[in-house]
């Protein structure tokens, strides 16, 4: 790290919040991307696995984005949605079309956070009951309400919140009570678990959030089709179900454009809240929700920066590559090749007790060698060791043991190869320190 890494690392906490995570033990100031491939300020370049937290979905600088940016900044950069929109109304049809939901209407915001801040306040009003279902080990944002909804305690600094919230089964397949049991059986237990925890509510419940594939949980997901069985539930109860598309939505599990059509066989959710990759990198977040539901508020409301011109030429345009180019079927082959490779490399080491994911949605976890136990530390250890290698990765799980790997859907099979390799490398470094080869 050089002096001027350290001198900007000191200002930040100068003059920032102590709990505003950063990365590295010698955080890292990123200054240009291209592709897959980011630099930081001292001229060093990585292969990014991270995009900024799924954010930089399709590529660092794509052209299309950029351009679209660069035009729609010299004609308008902001008007808010107080005043008619072109380029907002174009990419909410065009969302509400793939969303699956019937006569869905779409409302903008600047994050998930506050996507699924609004999906709450939707539920809730709509169903005039502030209960809500989460699942344990969910992350749903940082805002009062989504904090009281998160079922991660290194996510969650308090237990206040305007919400009544009770936790189900079901989001993590390899741990927990039922694990051992087979798909059907799982289903069949977390759908009882939740039958059970309906009974202990003062009825009226509102909704059941969930993410399809829990990401900073540490890329956890239940079998195909638990949703679906859930869903059989909530109806019979009126029942909303959010689906949490922040980081499955656009494709990135290769096998479905949306997470919930995995858990498709009850028809689709109520609402659905996305956010991160369909601004490539720009601020957009937003809650697709059927008419009914989306109209239920009293009062008025604005957004000032949600739907602003310049972000959603951006979505329009980033919308466009994605579906043009297929990057959903290029995250079904090249991340089932990247799973594969690291799968293989896992076999051979006892620090790594599960490699799973789907498309470009890859979870590592764990654990201290030849033991069941998480291990946090093994975690930040590889978070070091690849980035010493040129690879940029995540972290999350319980306690943060596991490495979160989420590249642009544009990556290539030999950018793919070229990451597990550098990975797997880093894998054996950690296990080595471990046992103290």
């Amino acid at each position: 790290m050089t002096q001027d890494a350290d001198e900007l690392h000191a200002r930040h906490q100068a003059v920032l919040p102590s709990w505003l995570s950063l990365s590295y033990e010698h955080p890292l100031e990123l200054t240009r991307g291209e592709g897959r491939y980011v630099w930081d300020g001292e001229g060093n370049r990585y292969l990014d696995f991270f995009g900024g937290i799924l954010t930089t979905m399709t590529a660092h600088a794509l052209p299309e984005v950029t351009s679209a940016v660069a035009e729609q900044a010299a004609r308008i950069v902001h008007s808010s949605t107080l005043y008619l929109s072109r380029p907002m109304v174009e990419l909410a049809e065009r969302i509400a079309a793939l969303s699956g939901i019937p006569d869905a209407r779409v409302f903008f915001t600047t994050s998930g956070t506050e996507a699924n801040d609004a999906a709450l306040l939707l539920a809730t009003t709509y169903r005039r009951s502030n209960q809500v279902l989460a699942m344990r080990n969910s992350y749903h944002g940082r805002s009062f309400s989504t904090v009281g909804v998160t079922g991660n305690q290194s996510w969650s600094p308090t237990s206040l919140s305007p919400l009544q919230t009770l936790y189900v089964h079901g989001g993590v397949r390899s741990r927990g009570p039922y694990a051992d049991l087979g798909d059907a059986e799982y289903i069949a237990a977390c759908v009882a678990d939740l039958e059970d925890m309906l009974q202990q509510t003062a009825g009226g419940v509102a909704a059941l959030i969930a993410e399809p594939v829990q990401g900073v949980g540490g890329f956890t997901a239940p079998p195909d089709g638990l949703y679906a069985a859930f869903r059989e539930v909530l109806a019979r109860e009126g029942i909303l179900w959010i689906s949490d598309e922040v980081q499955t939505g656009w494709g990135r599990t290769g096998d479905h454009f949306w997470g919930w059509q995995a858990h498709a066989g009850n028809g689709p959710p109520d609402l659905l809240t996305f956010a991160k990759g369909i601004g490539n990198g720009m601020a957009i977040g937003g809650v697709v929700a059927r008419a009914e539901v989306m109209n239920c508020l009293p009062a008025n409301s604005i957004s000032t920066f949600g739907g602003s011109p310049i972000t959603m030429a951006a979505g329009l345009a980033n919308l466009n590559h994605v579906l043009e180019h297929d990057l959903q079927g290029n995250a079904r082959r090249v991340g089932g090749l990247l799973i594969e490779r690291l799968r293989a490399v896992a076999a051979g080491l006892d620090v790594v007790r599960e490699v799973r994911g789907r498309g470009l949605m890859i979870g590592v976890e764990l654990v201290r060698p030849g033991t069941d136990e998480r291990s946090p530390e093994a975690a930040s250890l590889a978070l070091e060791a690849a980035r010493e290698r040129g690879l940029l990765v995540g972290k999350g799980g319980q306690g943060g043991n596991a490495l979160r790997i989420g590249p642009p859907l544009t990556l290539t099979v030999a950018e793919a190869e070229e990451g597990a390799e550098l990975l797997a490398d880093a894998l054996r470094w950690v296990r080595g320190r471990l046992v103290g080869g």
